[in-house]
């Protein structure tokens, strides 16, 4: 298998009227109701969620698994975050309208967020790709439909209020594909959510206090670069920067190797990231070979991700007191793929950057990938590559009011509309979706089932732990 971009192919791309295409989404309609997307029952057939859990667990470091669990085990919701493989399988059964889009594969809710782009401005967007692949549009909306409810459950807002803010986000997505399917394609490639403007909309619906405290995380988000990573991730060993031991979440390439193999190791860093470097366009490859590699280090990220193999990078520019921190992650098949094929892609790190590229308005300067025939385990691996930190920020749900979360919801809606539109035919999906709340309450109903679900396979990995079935690692 070659690489290939979705749109790269032999066949020439069809190009629909616009009346053609509102025909598909009404004949997509007329095929699958929107009132059937409510439904959700789990099969009989269902796989147990701990041993599918156990299944993505044998190709990751396995000292590293329980502490994946034992962050699953925080909350439902944390549950839910690392259970995108499980609720990939459901949704494989659910009643799909034939709309395709570039999928973001994972779209909860705090796989959104804010960082900067190359502007430097502070940018909303989506913000994780690992499981991007070409899909069923409603799937994406689906999973953050109901990362919104499970999220106001735990928050413990009234039922009223959980189905506002699921109503809300469903609706953004519904009336912002609406109005991309009529704008022209350059608006809707240019189109992005600049934070401030959002913020200045929402203030007015929003109590001053939760201004007051957005204000401030976004005001922190800016110092989130690699001068703050540098000053908290490294100390001066013998007049050279090095990343701090913080086992088992951060393990420097000295900790891992020593001697003549750590120094092999370190030589063989180097060229991988020439190889990188390949995958990027020219001035950045001119930018990049401004800094070099000074220390190495494993780092645990995420909920579910953990378990992957995933890397620091320490580079310095300027005499020593111009850090830039490189984030190397490592790329599986996406769990869609059992569902919906294999991807086009020969290289998943590949994969994910041209999902995210395709998705996001902007992205990371850095954003490349690489191939590893033989690392640390002598097994071949794909990885992305991205800056550790650049104004990223992510929202506090936890703090968050009934009227905060359902502002919140309406920005995720928009935002994933807007990455729909830019790879799928965003005009059949607006015909489709109407301009009644039809799709909305039905997934206000999947919502609340999946919910229940979710809660149901949580207590699942609790009495699998219990049980000595397997073993989670908490507070980590």
């Amino acid at each position: 298998m070659t690489s290939a971009s979705v749109s790269d192919t032999a066949a020439a791309v069809p190009h629909l009227t616009v009346a053609e295409r509102v025909a598909r989404g009404k004949a997509a309609r007329a095929e699958v109701p929107r009132s059937s997307h409510a439904a959700f029952e789990p099969a009989s057939h269902r796989p147990d969620p701990v041993q599918v859990l156990q299944q993505q667990a044998q190709t990751r470091v396995p000292e590293l698994v329980p502490i994946r669990y034992g962050r699953m085990l925080v909350s439902p919701f944390t549950f839910y975050r690392g259970a995108a493989m499980i609720m990939a399988g459901d949704l494989a059964a659910t009643p799909r309208s034939g709309l395709h889009v570039q999928c973001c594969g994972d779209a909860h809710l705090s796989n959104f967020g804010v960082f900067a782009s190359p502007e430097r401005r502070l940018v909303f967007d989506l913000n994780d790709f690992d499981e991007t692949l070409p899909g069923p549009w409603e799937w994406d909306v689906k999973r953050l439909a109901a990362s919104m409810l499970i999220a106001a459950r735990e928050n413990d807002f009234r039922a009223k209020d959980q189905n506002r803010v699921v109503l809300d986000t469903v609706a953004s997505y519904r009336t912002a594909i609406t109005q991309f399917a009529a704008m022209k394609n350059l608006d809707v490639w240019y189109a992005h959510l600049d934070i401030d403007s959002a913020l200045s909309e929402l203030a007015s619906q929003l109590a001053p206090r939760s201004v007051k405290r957005t204000e401030k995380a976004l005001a922190k988000a800016r110092t989130r670069d690699s001068m703050s990573a540098f000053a908290k991730l490294t100390h001066i060993v013998d007049g050279q920067p090095r990343i701090v031991a913080e086992p088992p979440l951060i393990v420097p390439i000295d900790d891992l190797l020593s001697g003549s193999e750590r120094d092999e190791m370190f030589d063989e860093l180097q060229t991988r990231l020439r190889s990188y470097r390949e995958s990027l366009i020219h001035d950045r490859r001119v930018l990049l070979q401004e800094f070099r590699l000074t220390d190495f280090a494993r780092k645990v990220v995420g909920v579910g991700s953990v378990g992957t193999r995933a890397w620091i990078a320490l580079m310095m520019g300027l005499d020593g007191a111009d850090p830039l921190f490189l984030q190397i992650k490592e790329a599986e098949a996406s769990v869609l793929e059992e569902h919906l094929g294999p991807s086009a892609f020969a290289n998943h790190g590949e994969r994910v950057v041209a999902g995210q590229r395709l998705m996001q308005a902007t992205s990371d300067i850095f954003l490349g990938w690489l191939h590893v025939e033989s690392g640390l385990d002598d097994q071949p691996r794909d990885f992305y590559v991205r800056q550790l930190k650049d104004w990223k920020g992510s929202a506090e749900v936890e703090q968050m009011i009934p009227r905060g979360l359902a502002a919140y919801g309406r920005l995720c809606g928009w935002t994933l509309a807007r990455a729909h539109a830019r790879s799928g035919d965003r005009i059949a999906i607006a015909a489709y979706l109407g301009r009644g709340d039809v799709f909305d309450r039905a997934l206000l109903e999947f919502s609340q089932a999946y919910a229940e679900q979710n809660a149901r396979d949580y207590r699942a990995l609790a009495k699998a732990v219990k049980s000595g079935r397997i073993v989670a690692e908490t507070g980590l």
